[in-house]
């Protein structure tokens, strides 16, 4: 798989860190997990990972400042010598003497931030996974519905941008039109994004490209969202026989992740943006526990059954 790789000049500036020692701000982070070096400084460095960002939060400054000069020196030595890629010193911790000398000696980044230590591992790690989560790109419209993600797919022309207009001049907001980056950002979810370059656009036959935002405001649009339902488009074919009940579940398969997904049927006449925002309401009762099929389904066998 590939892998994906954020700089440190981007989380220095998405997590606001105050620049003690920095050599190199293009430095490149490969991996969202992080390392409290408390055992490193006693000298443990079994499955040490260089690659990861160092917290050094108040339990490593304590101890650091438990020890004298010469024995502060030695044990951040044995740590820099790792070619560590950045030092996080948390609660505006003081880098010391012997840490800032060893940083200009091997190069390495020191920085600084003023939030408490789980608040900034919670932050960064969630900024991380989202930078460096699998990512692929495919073809369709994502749009916020009621709060679900709605990620429509189906055949070029089928009316995708379309029933995306109708769906913002309802008041529901664009994510992406043509061209939707998927990534996954954790082990049960996907987060849908459009690339920079076509933000905001959209694409209407007979008319051209749109700027949502321009022209519906900021209030249309919206940079990323959780995918929550997948729908296909199709064109209506006489005889073709479509799920009328919902009963069986379906679901397309996205980097590994499974979700729910409905086929619909174009024809002239079918209100798709009405369609779609029944659907994400309907997905939404799905998730909170209630199954208008099943409860039909239900209804009907003890009504059967009483006679």
């Amino acid at each position: 798989m590939e892998q994906f790789s954020v700089t440190l000049s981007k989380i220095i500036d998405n997590m606001n860190l105050e620049t003690l020692y920095c050599p190199d701000r293009e430095i490149l982070v490969t991996t969202a997990d992080l390392n409290r070096p408390g055992l490193q400084m006693t000298g443990f460095f079994d499955y040490f990972d260089a690659n990861r960002i160092q917290v050094f939060g108040m339990v490593e400054n304590t101890y650091l400042a438990t020890l004298t000069s010469e024995e502060r020196y030695k044990a951040l030595e044995k740590f820099f010598e790792k070619r560590v890629c950045a030092v996080v010193l948390t609660r505006n911790g003081n880098a010391t003497p012997e840490m800032m000398k060893l940083a200009e000696l091997y190069d390495t980044p020191v920085l600084r931030t003023p939030l408490a230590t789980s608040n900034f591992t919670s932050a960064i790690n969630a900024f991380l996974n989202v930078e460096l989560a699998p990512r692929i790109t495919r073809h369709g419209v994502l749009v916020e519905i009621y709060g679900q993600g709605v990620f429509i797919m189906g055949e070029s022309g089928v009316g995708k941008s379309e029933a995306a207009v109708e769906l913002i001049k309802r008041g529901h907001r664009l994510i992406a039109d043509d061209a939707v980056e998927i990534k996954k950002v954790s082990s049960i979810s996907l987060v849908g994004f459009a690339p920079d370059i076509i933000r905001h656009f959209i694409e209407i036959r007979g008319i051209g490209i749109v700027d949502v935002k321009n022209i519906f405001g900021m209030g249309a649009v919206k940079e990323s969202e959780k995918i929550d339902l997948i729908i296909h488009l199709e064109t209506w074919e006489r005889g073709k026989q479509y799920d009328r009940l919902g009963l069986v579940d379906e679901y397309t398969n996205i980097l590994g992740l499974d979700i729910p997904s409905l086929t619909i049927p174009v024809r002239p006449g079918r209100n798709l943006a009405v369609i779609f925002e029944v659907a994400a309401m309907n997905n939404r009762q799905k998730k909170m526990g209630y199954n208008a099929a099943e409860e039909l389904n239900k209804r009907l066998a003890e009504h059967i059954g009483g006679f």
